[in-house]
């Protein structure tokens, strides 16, 4: 009786263990390749999967897990980032730099993945670095620190081309860093402050030559303006004194016709006129300085004749 009892317990022990190990729980994201008796028999799915304990076994397979390439029968599904190390590149005109780069892939078929490649995160990791030396060799330095999304781009396409028979899928490739050695940098560093005082004395000739041209601008306005208004003062000037003429002209005009009424037309209005003339003239030369020497006109006769003339106007007066 207590044989059987051991038995019974023996046997159920032995169920539970068959049974734990016929099931396999796979996590979402996630699967394991099983192979029967050495070859491959199935890809499981997420959730629960039965398997013939010693029969069927869960592939191996290399993953990288906290930096470090272990082996493990679980694939991971999910896309997945590899930071690499830094590595030392030449450019196209013999600058050697370090970069690293940051790699963005997914598994797409655990199969290829499994059997296509033996160590797959370090296939990817010196595909990688191969072709990243390649890219960067055919670049120059200022085009390699100006250029990541050009070598990105290429490096993305070259690793998912190169890669599609493993299985994977290349979603994007990310330069971390690019370090040029120290001297190169310093002569950079001296390049770009020539180039900022360059920026700046070119400024500062703009500046000056836009500001001679504004003070040139303003002084032809200024000459121009002042054109200008000498023209207009000598055209009101020149309106005034025409006016001043007229008025005068007009005024002796009114004169001689006055003068014409009061002497009649028997006397010449302009012997009166000219009579005038003389004795104001003399009036002034008495006014003046004794020594003056004084010029009587060669038609004396004619002053005198006028002066007569004022003498009988005033007599018939």
């Amino acid at each position: 009786m207590e044989l059987s009892l051991y038995f019974l317990i023996a046997a159920a022990i032995l169920v539970l263990f068959f049974a734990k190990m016929a099931l396999v729980i796979i996590p979402q994201s996630e699967t394991k390749i099983i192979e029967r008796l050495g070859r491959y028999h199935a890809t499981l799915k997420p959730g629960i999967n039965l398997i013939i304990p010693f029969v069927d076994k869960a592939k191996n397979v290399v993953v990288l897990k906290y930096g470090r390439y272990v082996y493990s029968n679980n694939i991971d599904l999910r896309e997945q980032v590899y930071d690499f190390p830094k590595q030392n590149v030449i450019t196209k005109d013999n600058i050697q730099m370090e970069i690293n780069a940051l790699l963005y892939f997914q598994i797409m078929d655990p199969f290829k993945a499994t059997y296509e490649i033996n160590n797959l995160p370090n296939a990817i990791e010196k595909l990688t670095q191969t072709t990243l030396r390649n890219i960067i060799g055919e670049l120059e330095l200022d085009e390699t620190l100006t250029s990541r999304d050009t070598i990105n781009t290429k490096l993305r396409a070259v690793l998912d081309d190169a890669t599609d028979k493993w299985g994977v899928k290349v979603n994007r490739v990310e330069l971390q860093d690019i370090t040029p050695p120290s001297s190169v940098l310093t002569a950079m560093e001296k390049q770009m402050q020539a180039e900022r005082n360059k920026r700046a004395q070119i400024l500062t000739s703009e500046g000056e030559k836009a500001a001679e041209i504004l003070a040139s601008e303003g002084e032809k306005t200024a000459t121009i303006n002042r054109a200008e208004a000498a023209k207009q003062q000598a055209i009101l000037q020149a309106e005034g004194e025409a006016q001043a003429r007229i008025r005068k002209a007009e005024a002796e005009a009114k004169a001689i016709e006055l003068i014409t009424e009061a002497v009649g037309k028997s006397t010449n209005p302009a012997n009166y006129l000219l009579a005038q003339k003389y004795i104001q003239m003399l009036e002034e030369l008495a006014q003046g300085d004794k020594t003056k020497t004084v010029y009587l006109p060669y038609e004396a006769t004619n002053l005198m004749g006028s002066i007569g003339g004022i003498k009988e106007l005033f007599k018939g007066e």
